[in-house]
């Protein structure tokens, strides 16, 4: 049922919230685990070049490194809770807008399930941050599960 499953992460409680469900689903069906940092480049406060953005896009994250070994850390935990369970993981880094990247990331590399968390916001929380959780739903035909961070 599922070959293939994608945890989009950036590193936080709400997203390694969602590892433990991926692992186990992708233990259970045999799956590969792919584990996804998206850089927004929107969100970065830094002035940077065409040539710059470029780099970023592929992944290149060599000029910020502290950004870049904080996608390391986010994609290496998903890697090293696969690992507790006997499963490989293939680590991506991308930039630009996460749900759209999220989701072409999932269409190239034919993903059966994309794991991911959310902070369970609602009212007026949810509508001035949006939600990558969300958007990725709309952005995608893939099926999504959505982790609510909420312990009850």
């Amino acid at each position: 049922m599922y070959d293939t499953i994608l945890v989009p992460t950036d590193g936080s409680h709400v997203a390694e919230n969602a590892v433990d469900h991926a692992v186990e689903l992708a233990s259970t069906y045999d799956a590969e685990v792919h584990a996804l940092y998206v850089v927004d480049l929107d969100a970065m406060d830094v002035a940077v070049g065409t040539e710059q953005i470029d780099r970023f896009k592929q992944g290149d994250l060599s000029d910020l490194p502290e950004l870049e070994q904080r996608a390391r850390n986010a994609t290496g935990y998903v890697a090293d809770r696969a690992a507790d369970a006997g499963l490989e993981v293939i680590e991506a880094v991308v930039a630009g807008n996460p749900h759209k990247r999220i989701a072409t990331y999932a269409d190239d590399h034919d993903v059966d399930l994309i794991v991911m968390g959310s902070a369970g916001r609602g009212g007026v929380r949810r509508m001035l941050l949006g939600s990558v959780a969300e958007r990725t739903l709309r952005a995608t035909d893939r099926p999504v599960l959505v982790v609510d961070v909420r312990e009850e």
